[in-house]
């Protein structure tokens, strides 16, 4: 049996994944991050993107879209505490597409009541979240 970890997947409204993964790339604050069993102790912030779980005993890859969080690696165990996460299959292609659509024509506008900070967060966790989808079918296909 290969070596391990093991890793939970939270969000504030419920648990996401736990279970055991032989590997796991996470969209670390500053790039994306690989973590074999063994590494090295570490806490750092996540941001919008695709968390990918290779699942142990198994081929089979996990996709979760994380909105942004706390990753932390302990010996044994990965802990993702995510703002918000959802499983790859249930992401909604149509529902990113007029997130990113409204959050581009907020930041058009030149109105003063217009809170940039906020439309420019939603556009990235929208283009986050179409980049997950597109990683979900070529992996699919």
């Amino acid at each position: 049996m290969a070596t391990t970890i093991k890793i939970d997947v939270v969000s504030a409204e419920e648990s996401i994944f736990s279970g055991e993964a032989t590997f796991i790339v996470a969209p670390a604050i500053m790039g994306e991050v690989g973590i074999y069993p063994r590494h090295t102790p570490m806490l750092t912030s996540i941001k919008p993107g695709a968390l990918r779980i290779t699942v142990a005993d198994s081929d089979e890859e996990q996709l979760i879209f994380v909105s942004g969080g706390i990753l932390e690696v302990q010996p044994g165990l990965v802990t993702v505490l995510a703002d918000t996460a959802i499983r790859g299959h249930d992401l909604d292609e149509a529902k990113a597409l007029e997130a990113k659509r409204i959050a581009e024509e907020t930041l058009k506008s030149n109105a003063s009541e217009v809170n940039y900070a906020l439309a420019q967060t939603e556009l990235a966790e929208a283009i986050a979240q179409l980049q997950a989808i597109s990683k979900l079918r070529k992996k699919v296909h």
